[in-house]
């Protein structure tokens, strides 16, 4: 069995990939072999939070209105939010910082177009790793929210296919953005843009709190409406309204993706 190699000359289909992108997880599960403490250490991130701010800060809480108006803890409310959140971050990070490297620096993808893989599965594996590594992160939270009784709700198992989808959501739009950017000062924006997110998407607060103008914008954000998807399945508050916030977070990602592989054709291959 011959393989053909297409020159960097010639058209390349800038599809979504193929099940050849499976090699790039490959690759990267074996770049982090010696440095898999940098690999869990964002676990403990939203841990630390849960621990100051929802069982500490919580104590001074009464009680939060959640979906419904039902009375929650502090803790049930905050909780899935920073689930959420770890999703997002884990995505994020390696979806932006390490991509940028690997395109400028290091030449990894240059290396790789040598292979039978297009930039289809390299956009694809990446974005597949991107929210592995946040999946990682939701999951393990996910057990510590359940050790701390957060969450009791029959729909709990599901949290952790929502955490998946907003990982995709933030990988895919991470990742297309970060072909723009040409230096690591690009970089702040993306940190202007998450800690408002982090911040003011009801991750500690109730939508409520906010003047009307401020929640038309919240509501817009991707974060608000993965927590919302995660806050509903564990509390019990399941309804049409997730679904459409699923097909919300699902578009932003393909789109991110489809800018992202096109992207990486116009740098790598022109």
């Amino acid at each position: 069995m011959s393989l053909t190699y297409a020159p960097r000359s010639m058209p390349v289909s800038l599809g979504f990939g193929s099940k050849r992108s499976l090699h790039m997880i490959e690759r990267n599960m074996l770049a982090y072999r010696r440095a898999w403490l940098i690999l869990v250490s964002g676990v403990f991130e939203p841990v630390f939070y849960l621990l100051s701010i929802g069982v500490g800060l919580g104590k001074l809480i009464p009680h939060v209105t959640g979906p419904g108006g039902r009375p929650l803890t502090y803790v049930e409310f905050v909780a899935p939010a920073l689930l959420a959140t770890a999703a997002m971050q884990g995505a994020v990070f390696d979806s932006t910082f390490n991509i940028f490297f690997k395109i400028k620096y290091a030449k990894v993808y240059d290396a790789i177009l040598s292979t039978p893989l297009g930039v289809g599965d390299i956009a694809l594996g990446e974005v597949c790793w991107a929210l592995l590594r946040g999946s990682l992160y939701a999951a393990a939270f996910l057990a510590v929210t359940a050790g701390f009784g957060a969450a009791r709700s029959a729909w709990t198992p599901l949290a952790l296919p929502a955490a998946v989808l907003i990982g995709y959501a933030f990988a895919g739009l991470g990742m297309g953005c970060t072909t723009f950017f040409r230096s690591w000062q690009d970089f702040d924006w993306i940190n202007l843009a998450m800690m408002p997110m982090f911040l003011f998407s009801t991750t500690f607060f109730p939508l409520g709190v906010y003047p009307r103008w401020v929640q038309l914008f919240v509501e817009c954000t991707p974060l608000y409406q993965g927590i919302e998807i995660v806050r509903g399945l564990t509390l019990g508050a399941v309804g049409p309204a997730l679904l459409w916030r699923a097909v919300y977070l699902a578009l932003l990602g393909t789109a991110g993706l489809a800018v992202a592989t096109r992207r990486l054709g116009r740098l790598l291959l022109s």
